[in-house]
């Protein structure tokens, strides 16, 4: 049971940092609406996080770290990074291609996610504390 708890609470943290690092980035986003030549940046982890959280799928043991990863990854080695969006029609004639409308509803989409985590998280530790305290009785 307490690992199961632990392992929620590993996936919750993960989430957490993709939604603060995806809150960064359009942050610099907004910040850059009107540099020239600037390509808006953009954080995907649900996917990744998704795959390693399916525990139905076949999973190859890695004895080295040049073995071919087989199946879904471990949580703690999903990967969150920042990539720069090139695929989308350029907006402007000065090459920016940010739209300070979309950028605003993505933070608030964002703002609301990062914020039903940290709810969740909470609720874990709370049933943690409860088993802690009540398990006496």
């Amino acid at each position: 049971m307490v690992g199961w708890l632990f392992n929620n609470a590993k996936i919750l943290e993960k989430a957490m940092d993709g939604t603060v690092l995806r809150n960064e980035a359009i942050t610099q986003n907004i910040a850059n609406v009107d540099t020239p030549d600037y390509k808006r940046k953009t954080v995907a982890f649900e996917k990744a996080l998704s795959d390693a959280m399916d525990k139905s799928s076949f999973r190859g043991y890695r004895t080295d770290k040049r073995h071919i990863p087989i199946g879904g990854s471990n949580v703690d080695n999903v990967n969150i990074s920042v990539t720069e969006d090139n695929s989308a029609l350029q907006m402007r004639l000065d090459g920016n291609n940010v739209d300070i409308e979309a950028e605003m509803s993505l933070m608030a989409k964002n703002n609301i996610l990062y914020n039903a985590l940290t709810q969740k998280l909470s609720g874990e530790f709370r049933k943690l504390k409860s088993v802690i305290s009540e398990g006496r009785k």
